[in-house]
């Protein structure tokens, strides 16, 4: 099978050197084994999400000498393809509304971020069915019936990274006490979870290998289970190493000192960037 993986930044703001390093080593990895590195925009906060900074990011990655294999694909152009995997979901009775404070589910609905702690959801709504729905209802998985559809057999994925390397089993236990009942979409605001547009995408662009940062590692089993509950296979997965700054703290868009941009009108080169992340 042929080698593919992916870039997939929001944008959200400015590309950092943590974006280039991976950016840069999932398009090498791909151009080694005479692969196909593909470009998506994971887009789905429509808040926050811009065209100016789509743009930036484009013109710094081709700025850094990367080419992608296909057109882009930028989840916002496409929200109801994600419905059906939510449909099914739902008849498999995995799912519930969950009417919980707005800035409990936005926050649930977007990628994890290294430092800021994941609340396992306490199941405020667990008991609810979806004959109760209502407008603004944000949908969550009931993820111990979940791993109940697997009857003790659990899905495995295997990692290639650095810090990971193996094949990884999920461990229900560490999933209900850990991850918990995740949020999947929010109803009447065309907003899916990261976790579950992410994995399907993977699975549209028929991505072999997910290249992106280790503190992503912790939430692959969730990903895993959605694939796995909806019978595709699973790809690999290599979750690298994080650029970080001189005070150890993993970079963030905000960040704006070690954007790309910066160091762009700084002089720098692409081989700079190159060496500045170890490369």
């Amino acid at each position: 099978m042929t080698f593919r993986t992916r870039f997939a930044p929001s944008p959200t703001g400015p590309l950092h050197l943590g974006h280039a390093y991976s950016a840069i080593l999932g398009h090498d990895m791909a151009r080694a084994r005479d692969g196909a590195f593909l470009l998506r925009m994971e887009d789905t906060d429509l808040q926050r999400s811009k065209p100016e900074w789509d743009a930036q990011i484009l013109d710094d990655l081709t700025w850094l000498g990367l080419t992608w294999d296909e057109p882009v694909l930028r989840q916002s152009e496409q929200l109801r393809s994600y419905d059906p995997a939510l449909e099914r979901l739902e008849a498999m009775g995995l799912l519930y509304p969950c009417s919980c404070s707005r800035s409990q589910i936005q926050a649930a609905l977007a990628a994890p971020q290294e430092g800021v702690t994941h609340e396992v959801y306490p199941g405020t709504c667990k008991r609810r069915d979806m004959t109760s729905r209502q407008p603004g209802d944000a949908l969550r998985l009931h993820l111990d019936r979940a791993l109940a559809q697997f009857v003790g057999i659990y899905p495995e994925f295997e990692e290639t990274g650095p810090a990971h390397v193996g094949t990884h089993r999920i461990d229900p236990d560490h999933a209900l006490a850990e991850i918990g009942d995740i949020v999947l979409s929010r109803k009447g605001e065309d907003i899916v979870a990261y976790f579950l547009a992410s994995a399907l995408d993977d699975i549209s662009q028929k991505i072999t290998d997910v290249v992106r940062g280790e503190d992503l590692f912790g939430f692959t089993p969730i990903q895993v289970i959605l694939l796995s509950l909806l019978g595709h296979a699973i790809p690999r997965y290599h979750h690298h190493r994080l650029i970080r700054n001189e005070h150890g703290k993993r970079l963030a868009k905000r960040d704006d000192a070690r954007s790309i941009a910066t160091y762009r009108a700084a002089g720098k080169t692409p081989a700079d960037i190159r060496a500045m992340v170890g490369l």
